[in-house]
């Protein structure tokens, strides 16, 4: 899910939809944050019939109050009744049972109410492993069988346990929702994409949760083609996730995958663009990566083993059963996944097998999928490189020899390293991310001094140019601009004042358009906001950037409440994005600060390198430095600062929350990755054995006294901790739902204080959290009003 402190954008980029990409497509396989998000609408109108509520539930679910709240869960678009406590419950706020009278004051102080139930109670049941000779006691390993029905009570009982304690906070949630609402331009559609002759775009709907999209043939005034409508998928499921989307080479045909359950496992159809009529292919179990070849009927796709890892390249021809489906390329090494794709030129199929470290990639000419896809360079142990297609000539980004990556050209006829020619070198200031290749010129996506750069080479002669972007901290990414042969770049620039805004850049001309700017509603006016990037001291020394945005005429007086995220994980980038939910907080008066930590990608490989494996706990500490830093320059102070991530960013609140609890009022964690040791432990759990390389082997005896020193299911103390929301997903294959559910259930055994602990469970989504763009918003609206209620501020 995505987190509160880094929202996506408040509509799916509907121009995602890959109708033809470059290079493989590598599928997700990290417990990453990202996603490109929807909005979510919070429905909570049920007030009152406490006492019919309450003889219902006692005597149709036998839940006592004190044990399990007596609240019904919330379905999607309508949320329960609300039940309030008999008069004489204990109100005590968590299971250390402090008095009414200590509670109430507490409440008062915080805004929280003063008589809600008792958190439920999750039984212990000791599980002890032996590893390297040292036991291991984990008293919810119980919470680790789905299929028991003790489990999934559990679960609802948090969830109505919740409900019941953010009741009060119902008007703030739909205040804050309908200010969502407001920003948000519910009739919308994005910039046509030429592809072929058609027009590709999509567009939303007032009203309507999911994307449609269309095309016109020849221009924006031919009659409009749906070529699929996400809310027709959507009408017999609470969820849905559009996987794969490409349109065969002749448009004829759409291959598209759908996910209904959020465990992002693909069901691929075949659509016939010409009749409108689903055609009989249906394939199950596959991956998100697919593509067409050029005969316009046979398709590449990929499937998934039990741990959920893309291990097997497919080959199948329309018609034809699935069963009798060609396997063309079985990945043995658990480490390594697979995806495929068309190069932007329609010339070659790409298959790439990577893991975090190490990468291979081999080819086949599209126009012969009968053929055996033929190897690059054969991969070689932390060496990484990535292919485009050009002409006569393959374009490779390596870090082999460079650790921020090198450009080489190789002939096609011979395109291993053995005729691999340096064409950009290796630069200690300057990170060379990706490339993408055009038919005359390349487009170099770089990092430098922490911000995203885009430059343009010109192949025939080799001049360069950049693409110059004047604001202090921002996001750029290049679109998909399909068209091979186009001297027309799309891009998109968005930045914590800019709404996100596509741009058409002339590369021979050195111009460029604003085609379309997102709507933030008539009230937006970005002159009253300001952003900076400051640094705080590390440590050891080292300066750990820190961009802030926060409304003008701030003064530093240390009473300014904050929101501060950070991610530190995989190389991922951090850039703030524009965000049409975060202008409510920074018209509350918050400083929104992204902490750059060491194990993200700002500052380059070394960057990453300093934050991973066994210096992966410097992320933390100069987390802590960066908070440390913004109280003593009174932006902020511990009683107003909050703490969010999400996934491996959670895994950092976790470790923050348990080494200064005292540095934060109020934590929020979606889809904590907390209980790392155990996780790693078992390489039959999704994604463990390539997160080897991420976090270590805890086999190692090394890695397991270093992954136990941290991991934050391990390392709760008994000690006061900050208020604190965790959310988690029932169908999550990144980040199982019991991580943040037994890292509660520890958390509420342990721990002191009458500050409010948490957890809602989405027993319907994955990772990414519910699918729908009004279901986004309440998601948000649901964490927000937490987070402000805890800081006493009620409007």
């Amino acid at each position: 899910m995505t987190s509160l402190a880094d929202p996506a954008s408040q509509k799916k980029n509907l121009s995602s939809a890959n109708y033809k990409g470059d290079s493989p497509h590598r599928e997700t396989r990290t417990r990453s944050h990202e996603k490109s998000h929807a909005p979510r609408r919070g429905l909570l109108w049920w007030t009152g019939l406490a006492a019919v509520w309450a003889a219902c539930l006692t005597l149709f679910s036998g839940c006592q109050w004190g044990e399990s709240p007596a609240l019904a869960a919330r379905s999607r678009g309508s949320a329960a009744p609300t039940l309030e406590p008999p008069a004489a419950a204990p109100a005590s706020i968590n299971s250390t049972g402090n008095s009414t009278a200590k509670s109430k004051a507490l409440a008062e102080a915080a805004h929280i109410p003063s008589i809600v139930p008792r958190p439920p109670h999750a039984e212990r049941d000791a599980h002890i492993a032996t590893v390297h000779g040292q036991q291991i006691q984990d008293d919810y390993f119980w919470l680790q069988d789905k299929e028991d029905h003790k489990v999934l009570d559990y679960l609802t009982s948090e969830n109505r346990y919740a409900d019941a304690v953010l009741q009060h906070t119902e008007e703030l949630q739909k205040k804050l929702y309908q200010e969502f609402l407001d920003r948000t331009k519910q009739d919308d559609q994005t910039v046509p994409e030429l592809l072929s002759g058609y027009y590709y775009y999509n567009r939303w709907e007032k009203d309507r949760q999911y994307n449609i999209h269309c095309r016109r043939h020849g221009n924006m005034e031919a009659p409009e083609e749906i070529v699929l409508d996400e809310n027709d998928l959507a009408s017999k499921h609470d969820y849905v996730a559009l996987g794969a989307m490409e349109v065969s080479p002749d448009q004829r045909w759409l291959l598209y995958g759908i996910d209904n359950s959020g465990s992002e496992q693909f069901t691929l159809h075949v659509k016939d663009l010409k009749e409108g009529k689903l055609y009989k292919d249906e394939i199950s179990n596959a991956g998100e990566a697919v593509a067409w070849a050029n005969d316009n009927r046979t398709i590449f796709y990929t499937t998934r083993d039990a741990s959920n890892r893309p291990y097997r390249l497919y080959r199948h021809v329309m018609g034809a059963d699935p069963k009798q489906d060609v396997l063309v390329y079985e990945e043995p090494d658990k480490a390594f996944f697979l995806s495929i794709a068309r190069t932007r030129s329609e010339k070659y199929l790409v298959m790439e097998l990577a893991s975090n470290t190490t990468s291979e990639v081999r080819y086949l000419d599209a126009s012969q999928p009968l053929g055996a896809f033929q190897i690059i360079e054969p991969r070689k142990q932390g060496v990484e490189y990535s292919v485009r297609h050009q002409g006569d000539t393959f374009w490779i980004v390596t870090n082999d020899q460079a650790r921020n990556f090198r450009l080489m050209s190789a002939p096609i006829a011979t395109p291993d390293r053995a005729h691999w020619q340096e064409v950009i070198p290796n630069r200690d200031d300057v990170k060379l991310e990706s490339i993408e290749a055009f038919a005359d010129h390349l487009v170099l996506l770089e990092r430098m001094r922490g911000l995203p750069t885009l430059r343009i080479r010109d192949v025939p002669s080799g001049e360069t140019h950049a693409i110059e972007f004047t604001e202090p901290v921002y996001e750029v990414t290049v679109d998909n601009n399909p068209e091979y042969h186009s001297h027309q770049l799309r891009y998109t620039f968005t930045s914590p004042l800019t709404p996100d805004s596509v741009y058409e850049y002339d590369v021979a001309k050195h111009t460029q358009k604003l085609l379309k700017r997102d709507s933030v509603g008539k009230d937006f006016d970005a002159s009253k906001y300001q952003t900076e990037r400051i640094e705080a001291t590390a440590a050891d020394g080292t300066r750990i950037p820190i961009s802030l945005v926060y409304r003008k005429g701030l003064v530093r007086n240390g009473r300014n409440p904050t929101l501060m995220y950070a991610y530190g994980a995989y190389g991922v980038s951090e850039d703030p994005q524009f965000d049409i939910a975060r202008l409510s907080l920074l018209d509350r008066g918050f400083i929104y600060a992204v902490a750059h930590v060491r194990g993200g990608g700002e500052l380059g490989r070394a960057w990453y390198e300093a934050g991973k494996l066994k210096h992966k706990p410097t992320s933390f500490t100069d987390f802590i430095s960066c908070a440390e830093h913004l109280v003593k320059q009174k932006y902020t102070s511990p009683q107003r600062l909050v703490v969010t991530g999400a996934s491996a960013g959670g895994l950092l609140v976790g470790a923050v929350v348990n080494m200064r609890p005292d540095l934060f009022h109020v934590a929020i964690a979606d889809v904590p990755f907390v209980d790392v040791l155990h996780t790693m432990l078992d390489p039959k759990m999704p994604l463990t054995v390539t997160e080897f390389e991420e976090w270590g082997n805890p086999q190692q005896r090394d890695y397991f006294d270093l992954l136990r020193s941290y991991s934050p299911y391990e390392n709760v103390r008994a000690q006061s901790y900050p208020h604190m929301l965790v959310r988690g997903s029932l169908n999550d294959t990144r980040v199982s739902y019991w991580e943040p559910a037994k890292w509660v259930a520890k958390l509420r055994a342990t721990k002191k204080g009458d500050n409010l602990l948490l957890l809602k469970v989405d027993l319907e989504a994955g990772h990414n959290g519910a699918s729908g763009r009004y279901d986004y918003l309440d998601s948000q609206a649901t964490e927000y009003a937490f987070m402000l209620d805890c800081l006493g501020i009620s409007e």
